[in-house]
């Protein structure tokens, strides 16, 4: 099924300037969908869940966070955290004038979404949450993101060059998944450092008090032998969330290159909370921000 695709664009004032942040929708209607990207990642990634989910009715929005993909890359490490892009998320329902989304991500896109129902509960319909990262990731993580920081800062040049070798190569002569690959490469070496630094300084996501306290449906997704996302990591947070769904993927690489199982799971999931009647808006869990 051909479904319509539209690029947008949307504006934030913040103590930056005035940021400008891109997004593309896919089919229509008010059941809305927003998936979030990996870290350093374009919302490109998203293409063929977001098509799969909007062929089967939803209307869905794949959104590139501040310092990411096609949007603007500040170089201030200030305005980057994950509760900065849970806002940049509910900024984005307020554009297209969306009451609520089921909102979800892979990796930095499901930390993100939990973010975003911690800070606007009554937002969010439900959460697809693909490879949180958690407790069991902290080490993984930081072996895997300080030294593209440090190259970043103090050997930019390798950024940098690299940023100019990978532009040239024309995406439509490449697999999809070497596309995004490319595209993931496309880093300035001032933002790129911003960006990880910003994300190193502040909290990684909401604390297991408050995902206790999320009480919208939840499908989780785990992944085994997976270093950086543990599926301990799945496995707690699906424990956690009252209403959680836990699905384990049988390798990293199956949602990106047989993604037909997942996919129906995910459309299942998406479709039956939309069906489903609104409970009472939940109130804004203690200790989150506004």
């Amino acid at each position: 099924m051909v479904v319509s695709e539209r690029i947008g664009q949307f504006f934030l004032d913040g103590e930056s300037g005035r940021d400008r942040l891109e997004y593309t929708e896919y089919g229509g209607g008010d059941s809305w969908v927003v998936l979030v990207h990996g870290q350093l990642m374009p919302r490109r990634m998203h293409q063929p869940l977001a098509r799969a989910l909007a062929a089967e009715g939803l209307h869905v929005v794949t959104l590139d966070l501040l310092g990411h993909g096609r949007s603007d890359r500040p170089a201030d490490p200030l305005v980057y955290s994950m509760t900065a892009f849970g806002e940049q998320v509910v900024a984005l329902l307020d554009h297209l004038g969306a009451e609520q989304a089921v909102v979800g991500g892979t990796s930095l896109g499901a930390n993100v979404s939990l973010e975003v129902a911690a800070i606007a509960p009554e937002r969010v319909r439900g959460m697809i949450l693909e490879m949180p990262v958690l407790d069991n990731a902290v080490e993984a993580g930081i072996i895997a993101f300080a030294p593209l920081m440090f190259a970043a800062r103090f050997l930019p040049f390798t950024v940098n060059g690299l940023r100019r070798v990978t532009r040239t190569v024309p995406r439509g002569l490449v697999p999809f998944w070497a596309g995004i690959a490319l595209d993931t490469c496309n880093q300035r070496a001032d933002s790129m450092a911003a960006v990880v630094h910003g994300l190193f300084f502040g909290r990684v996501a909401p604390s297991s008090r408050l995902r206790k306290q999320m009480t919208m449906p939840a499908l989780v997704v785990g992944h085994p032998a997976d270093p950086i996302h543990p599926a301990a990591d799945a496995a707690m947070l699906a424990a956690e969330l009252p209403r959680a769904t836990f699905v384990q993927a049988h390798s990293i690489l199956e949602w990106r290159l047989r993604p037909e199982r997942l996919d129906a799971a995910a459309a299942e999931f998406a479709l039956a909370a939309w069906r489903r009647a609104p409970r009472q808006r939940a109130r804004r869990p203690r200790g989150s921000t506004a």
